[in-house]
């Protein structure tokens, strides 16, 4: 696996455990997490999954602002990997 995964993965397992991130939001990120995992998929519909289910969320009126800076980080840089 990629380092730069790797990264990205541990970074959205901590927006995961933040309980002050709303339950849905945190739901979501976990599967865009579980997406990036799966071994049989090739990384750049992996990163296209992640970046969708996140992009989904990214506008939730109840959002923290440093989780949705957190969210616009981690789309940025799984945009970054699909080129």
């Amino acid at each position: 696996m990629d380092d730069r995964l790797k990264s990205m993965i541990n970074f959205m397992s901590e927006v995961e455990e933040d309980n002050s991130v709303p339950r849905n939001i945190r739901r979501a990120v976990k599967e865009a997490k579980e997406k990036l995992k799966e071994e049989n998929e090739e990384l750049s519909v992996k990163v296209t999954s992640a970046i969708y289910l996140l992009d989904e969320v990214s506008n939730d009126v109840n959002m923290p602002m440093h989780t949705r800076t957190q969210i616009w980080s981690m789309v940025s840089g799984l945009e970054a990997m699909k080129s």
